[in-house]
């Protein structure tokens, strides 16, 4: 039983890549095409204007976001494929492409290429652990830029923990009541307190900031 170069989880099919791990990574190929073209409205910089002291004689900002335009270049989203590209026909001992047309037709062909070769990737080539790895972070890195995830929401904070390890002590950890929680958990010691404890929690965290201000 071979261990998937992906996820590192058992495989049954003896592959270099789990059922799951291989449709992942299609899916992620059939994306790019989307994504590459879901970053053109993102090429524009920011009109906000900047605050503080400016200065004469500096550079001119660039009309677009370099890093989309880095993407969206040669070298960017159709460069990774067309690599992986180049080194799978290698492998496979067939002849060089030469890539022509648009940088986006190009990326579609590249992705057609590897796509049609997904079944022998999965379960000859060596390098498809690599090779997946690198288009998951490609597909994720691009697909923040265009659909960005929201900041966790960590919850409102409460104070420092005023809990003493066995040794006397005191833990001092931010303490947050979690979004939806009934119990503020410390996330360091572990300790947990139950809102019939809070009128004490309140008490005994004023007693050790008194005990710093002290100090």
């Amino acid at each position: 039983m071979n261990t998937c170069q992906l996820c590192e989880q058992p495989d049954e099919t003896g592959s270099y890549l789990c059922v799951g791990c291989t449709r992942a990574t299609t899916v992620r190929l059939e994306c790019l095409p989307d994504l590459y073209a879901g970053l053109l409205p993102f090429l524009a910089p920011s009109t906000a204007v900047a605050q503080g002291r400016g200065g004469k004689g500096g550079p001119a900002p660039l009309p677009v976001r370099e890093e989309i335009l880095d993407l969206r270049g040669p070298g960017g989203m159709v460069g990774v494929v067309e690599d992986w590209l180049a080194a799978l026909r290698a492998d496979r001992g067939w002849q060089p492409l030469v890539p022509a047309g648009s940088v986006e037709a190009r990326l579609k062909s590249a992705v057609h290429g590897l796509h049609a070769n997904m079944p022998w990737i999965a379960t000859t080539w060596p390098q498809a652990g690599t090779f997946a790895s690198e288009i998951r972070d490609l597909e994720k890195g691009v697909r923040s830029i265009i659909a960005p995830e929201p900041a966790a929401d960590r919850g409102r904070r409460i104070g420092n923990c005023p809990a003493l390890d066995p040794s006397g002590t005191l833990c001092g950890a931010v303490l947050r009541l979690a979004p939806g929680e009934k119990a503020v958990r410390c996330e360091w010691c572990g300790t947990a307190y139950p809102p019939y404890v809070w009128g004490q929690l309140k008490t005994w965290m004023a007693e050790d900031q008194a005990a710093r201000d002290v100090a």
